[in-house]
C-alpha cells in the first residue's frame, strides 16, 4: 500500500542519459555529474581510507568543478560518516579512530555470535563455510554506529573523506573493497511516495525492504523509470511520527538479524558482557558478575566517545544515564533514514549482500510502520 505525496516535476523520460529535468533548462550550464570507481586496499581488519586523496591521485582534477560529492560503499562492513559528524571530528585519524573503538569495544570479535557459528548457515555451501569470514562485530559495529553505505558531502578540495573498513583483513589476507564517488552540482527532488510496511507483532524486528514481497524496491525503480532519473538517489526514510524503530543497510542474514542483533536491540551490553571488560580484569569474577562489569565499562566507552566528540562533561553524564535508561535510543546510533545511489550505469547501486533493513525496539500498535521514499536527480 502507497499513496503519492507530492510530484514536483514531471518529465517524459532521461536528458542526455545526466538525469537532469528539462525545467526551463536547469542545470544547462552546470557540468554533468561524473561518477567514479575505486577498488582499495585496507591495511589491517580496522583502517580508515581516504577515499577523496585517492581520487585526486588517481583521476587529478576530475571533481574539480563540481561543489557536491557523492560516496557509496559496496560492503556491509565498511562504509563512510556523515560530513556534520566527521567535521566534527576534525577529518582526523586521532579523533576518527576513538570514536570507532568505542563501538567496537561494545561488539568485540568472538563474543559467541550465532552469525559466527558457520555450521548453522544453512545458506552457506560446505565449501563456503571454509573461508566465510567470521564477522558478526563488524556488521553489529557498521549498524551500531551509524556508518552509512551512501553520503553526500560538500566538495572541498583538499579535505579527506574516510572510507571505514571494519573487516579488511580476512585470514591474514587484505580483502579487496570497492566505492564510489559521484561529482555533481546539485540536487533536485523529484517525487515523494509514502508506504506502509508491515511488521510483526514481536517488539523486536527487522525486516528486510529488499524483499519482493514488501514491495520498497519495486516502488522506487517504478519511480525511477516514470520519470526517466538516470542521476540521482533514493531516500528511504521513516515517517516522523514513528517511534522505537530506525533503518540501516547490511547483510539480511538470518542468524544475524534475528538474533545477534535482536539481541543487541533489547540489550546492547550484551556481548560485551560476555567477553569481560576492558578495565576490570578480575579472574575470579562470576558470571552474575560480568553484567555490572560491562556497565561499569561502558562509562570508560561514553567518556572515550565523548572525548573524541570535545562534548562537555555534564553532556556525558547526561548521556551515560540515558544510555542506561535505554540504550538501543540513546547509545546506539541508529539512523531514521538511508540513501541509495541512482546510476546511469546499473540503476540502483547495491553490492551483493547490500539490503535496506527497517529496525523496531519496541512493537508497532497498527502492525505496519511508515517510509517515504524520496526521488532526488542530480544536475
Amino acid at each position: 500500500m502507497h499513496r503519492r505525496l507530492r510530484q514536483v516535476a514531471e518529465t517524459t523520460g532521461a536528458v542526455a542519459g545526466t538525469g537532469a529535468l528539462d525545467n526551463g533548462k536547469m542545470g544547462e550550464m552546470a557540468a554533468q555529474p561524473k561518477e567514479l570507481e575505486l577498488t582499495l586496499t585496507p591495511r589491517s581488519r580496522y583502517d580508515a581510507i581516504d577515499v577523496a586523496g585517492r581520487v585526486r591521485e588517481r583521476f587529478g582534477d576530475a571533481l574539480a568543478g563540481f561543489p557536491r560529492a557523492l560516496y557509496c560503499s559496496l560492503h556491509t562492513t565498511a562504509g563512510y560518516l556523515e560530513q556534520s559528524l566527521s567535521n566534527r571530528l576534525e577529518n582526523r585519524r586521532e579523533r576518527l579512530d576513538p570514536f570507532v573503538r568505542a563501538f567496537q569495544s561494545l561488539f568485540p570479535p568472538g563474543a559467541g555470535y550465532r552469525h559466527d557459528q558457520l555450521h548453522l548457515r544453512c545458506e552457506l555451501s560446505a565449501d563456503q563455510r571454509l573461508c566465510e569470514p567470521r564477522n558478526a562485530d563488524s556488521h553489529l559495529t557498521f549498524i551500531g554506529s551509524g556508518l552509512r553505505s551512501c553520503v553526500t558531502y560538500r566538495h572541498r578540495p583538499g579535505e579527506p573523506v574516510y572510507f571505514m573498513d571494519l573487516d579488511g583483513i580476512h585470514e591474514g589476507q587484505p580483502r579487496t573493497r570497492r566505492t564510489r564517488v559521484l561529482g555533481y552540482t546539485r540536487e533536485e527532488e523529484v517525487d515523494v511516495v509514502r508506504c506502509e510496511v508491515p511488521v510483526s507483532r514481536h517488539p523486536i524486528d527487522s525486516v528486510n525492504l529488499a524483499d519482493p514481497r514488501i514491495g520498497v524496491m519495486a516502488l522506487a525503480r517504478e519511480m525511477m523509470s516514470r520519470h526517466g532519473v538516470t542521476s540521482g538517489r533514493i531516500r528511504v526514510a521513516l515517517d516522523a511520527r514513528e517511534q522505537d524503530s530506525g533503518v540501516t543497510v547490511n547483510e539480511y542474514e538470518t542468524l544475524l538479524m534475528r538474533h545477534d542483533l535482536a539481541e543487541v536491540l533489547a540489550d546492547p551490553l550484551k556481548f560485551a558482557a560476555r567477553t569481560g571488560v576492558r578495565m576490570l580484569r578480575d579472574p575470579l569474577s562470576i558470571a552474575s558478575k560480568s553484567k555490572g562489569y560491562a556497565r561499569y565499562d561502558l562509562v570508560q566507552l561514553l567518556n572515550e566517545l565523548m572525548d573524541a566528540l570535545k562534548v562537555s562533561e555534564s553532556a556525558v553524564e547526561r548521556l551515560l544515564a540515558r544510555a542506561m535508561a535505554v540504550p538501543a535510543r540513546r547509545f546506539l546510533r541508529l539512523k531514521r533514514s538511508l540513501s541509495m545511489l541512482v546510476s546511469s550505469r546499473d540503476g540502483i547501486v547495491r553490492g551483493t549482500y547490500q539490503n535496506p533493513i527497517l529496525l523496531q525496539w519496541a512493537s508497532a500498535p497498527r502492525g505496519s510502520r511508515a517510509v517515504e521514499l524520496t526521488l532526488t536527480c542530480f544536475c
